[in-house]
């Protein structure tokens, strides 16, 4: 029987990744798939050839994202799908799921020459397409003059920005994402605030460590893959991976904040020993 043969997409700049998956294609090929590797740029890289490329850590798709696209398109097989990519690499989508029914925070669009119109309390404006928490921003109700200026400067870039009301459960319990696996729930970790308000103790900016969900956070967390899913026209099992990144709003109630399915951290090292196995064994499942 041939093996399957597997590209794992990164960046010039981590061409094996990072520490959370870098030990991935050893895990693969104890489960008879044999796997490597390779910036997403790579000319010499046989994307075409391969049974399946899983897009990781092309983590400098934002400032390429036309280029980024146009690879993802011409990739006869990819994992999330190229359509998939598309969609969720642009903000934008939060608007599509809350559209969906799914509770969002929420989110307004700002295209450039639109003027701030900013939430009464504290709010964070971020560029729509955007990795991790660059370009993103912090502001007090009364920091409209320099919240006005960070949105111009975004503007400048030809950005369309999110605003978005500040979370304030954020500070104290952080953010709690939830990993799903070829459609099925594997894991959850917490991230402490990537915007923390310094007189507020609580997980530092980064900070991560592995939970236990709630029933109240699992099923927000189902209902987001769900809804993805459909909005896509796909299975849930379409999907290798989904992270779910939700916080708690004014009521306690889970709400989201991000969907990423298209390059996220999956937190292996905040799971247990048996996290990236399952993912191992979802890749495999997904080149068959």
């Amino acid at each position: 029987m041939t093996r399957p043969r597997v590209l794992l997409a990164s960046c010039a700049a981590l061409p094996r990744s990072n520490a959370d998956d870098t030990a991935l294609p050893e895990v693969l090929a104890e489960v008879g798939v044999e796997a490597d590797w390779a910036p997403w740029d790579d000319p010499a890289a046989p994307f075409g050839s391969a049974d399946l490329v899983v897009l990781r850590s092309t983590w400098d798709y934002p400032v390429r994202r036309k280029e980024f696209l146009a690879w993802c398109d011409a990739v006869p097989a990819l994992a999330n799908p190229a359509a998939v990519a598309r969609w969720n690499t642009d903000k934008a989508y939060l608007a599509d799921l809350a559209a969906h029914g799914v509770p969002v925070v929420p989110t307004e669009l700002i295209a450039p020459g639109e003027p701030l119109r900013a939430p009464e309390e504290g709010f964070v404006l971020k560029p729509a397409v955007g990795a991790s928490s660059r370009g993103a921003a912090r502001f007090a109700a009364g920091e409209l003059g320099a919240a006005r200026s960070h949105l111009a400067a975004l503007h400048a870039e030809d950005q369309v920005v999110l605003v978005q009301p500040y979370q304030r459960a954020v500070d104290g319990e952080g953010e709690t994402a939830l990993v799903f696996l070829g459609g099925v729930f594997s894991h959850a970790f917490v991230k402490g605030a990537m915007l923390p308000d310094p007189a507020v103790s609580g997980p530092g900016p980064g900070e991560r460590f592995g939970v236990l969900p709630d029933a109240a956070l699992r099923r927000a967390a189902e209902d987001a893959v769900d809804a993805a899913a459909a909005l896509r026209g796909l299975r849930r099992a379409d999907l290798l991976y989904a992270r779910v990144d939700l916080v708690r709003g004014e009521d306690g109630a889970p709400v989201l904040l991000e969907l990423e399915l298209t390059e996220p951290s999956l937190g292996f090292a905040q799971a247990d020993p048996g996290a990236l196995p399952r993912f191992a064994s979802a890749i495999r499942a997904a080149v068959g």
